[in-house]
């Protein structure tokens, strides 16, 4: 016991002080910057090919059409914008919420007949509530 406490107290002087190699050097605020950068365009490139592989793998054409998960969607009408074809409206629909007192919310609904199957409202979608199912 008094062996120990000599070693945590005093006896012991390497663990008090220990001096910086002098081969270890801080990273230069340049060399990080640069390091970010790298690593941010090599996990942008990551994510550009798994979303072309998504994208590679939806439905799409005249034999297919979208659907809108309405627990999904937000109602940000980023469908609205890019669909050329005007086959999606925003219609409203209580919001199913006891926290927010908000009288109306809006969703997404894809109208079938004028839907070419384009893709294009199941890209810009940020929730991911817009799939392609089959006519």
């Amino acid at each position: 016991m008094i062996g120990e406490s000599e070693n945590l107290t005093g006896g012991d002087r390497s663990l008090e002080k220990s001096e910086p190699a002098a081969s270890i050097r801080m990273t230069d605020i340049p060399d990080l910057a640069a390091r970010r950068a790298s690593e941010q365009r090599r996990i942008r490139m990551m994510m550009n090919a798994m979303r072309a592989e998504e994208r590679a793998k939806l439905k799409g054409g005249e034999d297919a059409v979208a659907w809108v998960k309405e627990e999904l969607c937000i109602g940000c009408d980023q469908c609205m914008i890019v669909c050329d074809d005007d086959a999606i409206e925003l219609f409203d629909t209580p919001l199913a919420s006891p926290i927010m007192n908000v009288d109306v919310n809006r969703k997404a609904r894809v109208l079938r007949d004028p839907c070419t199957g384009c893709k294009l409202c199941v890209l810009a979608c940020p929730t991911d509530a817009i799939l392609m199912i089959d006519r």
